[in-house]
């Protein structure tokens, strides 16, 4: 026999919402104390090892018995391994000021700041890459293909005239979240790929293109139709971005930049802000996406244009020609030849805790 369920009160299922709800953000804060807590151990670790090293003498001979006694003394504890004990030391030398780490790296996970630490060297991009990392919620994954992509170059560097078609701070907002040149790397394409073969392509690798056009867009669709005085007009591709609260509209260009593309674009953009773009939202944004473009001309075409568009470049991987793949060695070919790198290599060098 089933047991009789009690009834539900009225205003019980908001009370249970808001419990749940309330749970949830203290397990959040708990993950995060623990994650800060860790992270600023190791820097004090980092920071001890430093002052030895500086003051002592000690040398990698000691550092690597401080590990086995450390191991010794902690045996369920990982992360204290010789590898990592050099990181915590590095990232010392990387966040001198307690204060300063607090407000940023610690906010972290460690291995995040791991990667940081071997791939950027450059404190102020380093900065940069912590605060897109908090941000946009990055897992360590995304942060190394953002780094590897030179994603902090690139960000902001379209040329756009948002600064004369959308107010403050949206103009700002909008401007920084657009890229030049945007990496699609994931494509591999003959060098004279028509405008549907890219767009076939960024389709298919639609999450791809999303993690490359950044947080915030919303995909809406592809050769968007749009009729105006009965005659159909498509867009190459249409997003939403949440943050913005606007439409955006890309078109894909396989040539060079060409002025008539702004009045094309302006077109659009006003037929978007009329037929679509619903009373709250902001104005629409265009996106002119091009295979090369002159900096000057891009300026001079966007000068007087009274609705906001920005024009970047893009770029892939060009396929070979058939004639020159099988010409090329093979990397085991290569290894043959020139001896494999991965030999005389210790496993313990590469291995992290």
């Amino acid at each position: 026999m089933s047991e009789i369920q009690p009834a539900v009160p009225a205003g019980y299922a908001d009370f249970l919402a808001g419990l749940k709800q309330r749970i949830q953000l203290a397990q959040l804060r708990a993950s995060l104390a623990v994650n800060r807590e860790l992270v600023l151990l190791y820097w004090g670790i980092g920071k001890e090892i430093l002052v030895r090293q500086k003051e002592d003498g000690w040398g990698t001979r000691v550092i690597e018995r401080l590990s086995k006694d450390l191991r010794s003394a902690f045996p369920d504890m990982k992360g204290l391994s010789f590898r990592n004990l050099g990181y915590m030391k590095a990232f010392a030398e990387a966040w001198p000021d307690e204060s300063i780490l607090q407000q940023a790296a610690a906010k972290l996970p460690w291995f995040h700041n791991c990667v940081l630490i071997d791939k950027v060297k450059d404190p102020v991009v380093r900065a940069w890459y912590i605060q897109q990392a908090i941000q946009n919620g990055w897992s360590r994954n995304i942060l190394v293909l953002q780094i590897e992509a030179d994603l902090y170059r690139r960000q902001g560097k379209a040329i756009t005239n948002f600064q004369q078609t959308l107010p403050a701070p949206q103009s700002d907002l909008a401007h920084q979240l657009l890229k030049d040149p945007y990496n699609f790397d994931f494509l591999t394409m003959s060098s004279d790929a028509h405008e549907r073969e890219l767009e076939r392509g960024l389709l298919a690798h639609l999450q791809s293109f999303l993690l490359e056009l950044g947080i915030g867009f919303s995909f809406i669709g592809s050769q968007y139709l749009l009729e105006v005085d009965g005659v159909d007009y498509r867009l190459d591709l249409l997003f939403y971005h949440l943050r913005l609260r606007s439409f955006v509209i890309i078109e894909l260009k396989a040539g060079a930049f060409k002025p008539e593309y702004t009045g094309k674009m302006n077109f659009y953009l006003s037929a978007v802000d009329a037929l679509l773009k619903h009373p709250s939202d902001q104005p629409s944004i265009g996106l002119i996406l091009c295979k090369s473009k002159k900096r000057l001309t891009v300026e001079y075409a966007l000068r007087n244009t009274a609705t906001p568009m920005g024009v970047a470049d893009f770029r892939y991987l060009e396929a070979l020609p058939e004639g020159f793949k099988g010409n090329l060695p093979t990397v085991e070919d290569l290894e043959a030849e020139l001896g494999s790198p991965s030999k005389g290599t210790n496993d313990d060098d590469v291995n992290t805790e």
